[in-house]
């Protein structure tokens, strides 16, 4: 089943939009605000967004910028060409006007759900007997065997495993977790590597990330 995050601030269109889903067999969560938007996105598995711009707290063209990895589709009063053309280009996928059609609006949720579906297939990040699973953001398999991660150990071992021969600097690391949302300064970020080889042991004993002192990290050959 799919998660579809509705975020939108009007009570009506809100409801009307979370009941079309539902009889659609989506799994509907609910946001008023941007802020509690940004949490549920960091907490959850989403696989869409429905997003309105005009919200309170923190506004739809900020979380925009913020979300990475998630399809966006912005449903809007904002009518001019410029806020459409500016939303996309700052990484939403698609835009509807309000007032909007349903039938419409489930069209363009289907056509952002198959084109995230393929993107996912055979995009599983692996390095030797380590596979790190695209689908569910807090797993790690090795050897099939799996490990829980929280989102920033997560996003740490997919900047290792991007690159997996090359030395991933720390602040490379620190830039892409503060793009991603999360904060980490550099000592939390030597307790998160820590606590990756501690879970990893759980399962082998085989060393899979080393240091590069005053440098990074990298995988282990």
């Amino acid at each position: 089943m799919k998660n579809i995050l509705i975020v939108e601030d009007n009570i009506d269109i809100h409801n009307l939009i979370r009941e079309v889903l539902e009889k659609e067999h989506y799994r509907v969560l609910s946001s008023y605000t941007g802020t509690e938007a940004m949490r549920i996105i960091e907490n959850e598995r989403i696989d869409l967004i429905l997003l309105d711009l005009m919200l309170p707290e923190i506004n739809g063209e900020e979380i925009v910028k913020k979300v990475k990895d998630t399809p966006i589709i912005v449903i809007s009063a904002k009518i001019s060409t410029e806020d459409k053309v500016n939303v996309l280009l700052n990484g939403a996928n698609d835009y509807l006007t309000k007032p909007f059609n349903v039938e419409e609006l489930l069209a363009r949720i289907q056509v952002q759900l198959r084109i995230d579906n393929k993107k996912e297939k055979n995009e599983d990040l692996t390095y030797k007997d380590m596979r790190l699973s695209k689908e569910d953001v807090h797993t790690l398999y090795i050897k099939e065997k799996s490990i829980y991660l929280t989102k920033t150990e997560y996003a740490i071992l997919k900047q290792l495993l991007l690159s997996p021969k090359n030395v991933v600097t720390k602040t490379k690391l620190l830039e892409q977790l503060s793009e991603d949302s999360l904060y980490c300064d550099e000592n939390s970020l030597k307790v998160h590597m820590s606590n990756i080889r501690k879970k990893i042991k759980t399962v082998t004993t085989d060393e899979y990330i080393e240091a590069v002192w005053g440098i990074g990290f990298k995988m282990k050959e």
